[in-house]
């Protein structure tokens, strides 16, 4: 059975930092693409960064969060993480990671192959809010 155990919102001010991270077991994490959602109240749901498998090795990210977000992943402890500098209060948002097979390991933030609620494994989310 897979679990994934979310951790690291909080309420910072703009401007300060937040690392998340999610820890899975039960899956051979290092098969997996990993990505990170964000969701704030009203709004849909969107993709904000993904990583591919350590054999394909890349990364995306949403416009918004690009320069400020880092994305990462250790195969060893089998996390995946979020590094959060610069933060905004338009990242108020319920943050969700998402890992899920794909061919060639690769990630993507959009179209047929993003991960999927009813397809792939997401964490429980974690709360983020900024203040101004």
């Amino acid at each position: 059975q897979v679990q994934v155990v979310e951790s690291g919102g909080g309420l910072v001010q703009a401007g300060g930092a937040l690392r998340l991270s999610c820890t899975f077991s039960g899956l051979t994490f290092g098969l997996y693409a990993m990505g990170w959602f964000r969701q704030a109240p009203g709004k849909e749901r969107e993709g904000i960064a993904c990583i591919s498998t350590f054999s394909s090795s890349s990364t995306d990210y949403t416009d918004s969060v690009k320069g400020r977000f880092t994305i990462s992943r250790d195969d060893v402890e089998n996390t995946l993480y979020l590094q959060m500098n610069g933060l905004k209060p338009e990242d108020t948002a319920i943050y969700y990671c998402a890992a899920g097979l794909r061919t060639g390991g690769l990630c993507a933030l959009s179209g047929p192959n993003v991960f999927q609620p009813n397809k792939d494994y997401w964490g429980q989310g974690t709360q983020v809010t900024v203040s101004s």
